[in-house]
């Protein structure tokens, strides 16, 4: 299928690894253009190369996102340089620090760098024809899961903010979309360490999974691409969950 995605120019937050680098692969192949950013040097750099072999035209910055001025001033940037921007894709989130800490830096980085870049992105998305915003969440931001801590409440947030700025930048012809993926195995990721160091935990997570495996970051990309992709031009507003059947409550 042809998603009519050539030609397109998106960003990506967090687009060096894990399912920002699975989005920024796929959109890649079907030959979009990409600017990514992230916070280590040699992984935008290595990233920006192995990309640029796939015929598109390709820009990164090393930068920290929770760093509103400096974020803003790549997206100008990366916009210039790619001639536009059609979509933003807001993938990042904040470090485990413990107390009141990790919950300011949740925000900032789940939630507020999602209002930075969209801010930056619309002066750009007012000449696309085709303008649209993913947000990456996850399905710890509809059910409990876990312990009561910020990752997932800053989560939940963002579901909230995604679904009042589609209906906000609807008449101006940008569609907003949120993805929540359930559990991903990525290797090196969360859930690989998980599943050598908390056996027990992986296996029990794993039970509650109807098609009895853990989702693939080429599985989220995959639902990201068709949501930025023109055929996808009537969808705004909604939540994608991606999770096996994991999660239990009916998608209203």
């Amino acid at each position: 299928m042809d998603l009519k995605l050539s030609g397109h120019n998106v960003l990506i937050t967090g687009g060096t690894k894990g399912i920002g680098r699975a989005i920024a692969e796929t959109l890649a192949t079907e030959g979009c253009n990409i600017g990514l950013c992230a916070r280590n040097e040699d992984d935008v750099t290595s990233a920006v190369a192995a990309l640029s072999e796939k015929g598109v035209k390709v820009t990164g910055r090393a930068l920290d996102v929770a760093d509103g001025e400096a974020f803003a001033a790549w997206i100008q940037d990366a916009g210039e340089e790619l001639g536009g921007v059609d979509a933003f894709v807001s993938n990042v989130s904040g470090g485990n620090a413990p107390g009141d800490e990790g919950w300011i830096s949740q925000f900032n980085y789940n939630i507020l760098s999602a209002v930075h870049g969209v801010e930056a992105c619309k002066p750009f998305f007012e000449k696309s024809d085709n303008p649209s915003v993913v947000m990456i969440s996850t399905t710890a931001a509809l059910e409990h899961f876990m312990n009561a801590g910020p990752y997932n409440a800053m989560k939940a947030g963002l579901l909230n903010y995604s679904g009042a700025l589609s209906q906000e930048l609807g008449a101006k012809g940008v569609r907003v979309n949120a993805i929540s993926p359930g559990p991903i195995f990525i290797e090196g990721g969360s859930w690989d360490k998980i599943k050598q160091g908390m056996a027990p935990f992986y296996e029990s997570t794993l039970a509650t999974i109807p098609l009895g495996r853990m989702g693939s970051a080429e599985e989220v990309a995959a639902q990201a691409a068709l949501l930025i992709s023109p055929l996808g031009g009537f969808t705004t507003g909604t939540n994608v969950v991606i999770d096996g059947g994991m999660t239990k409550r009916i998608q209203y």
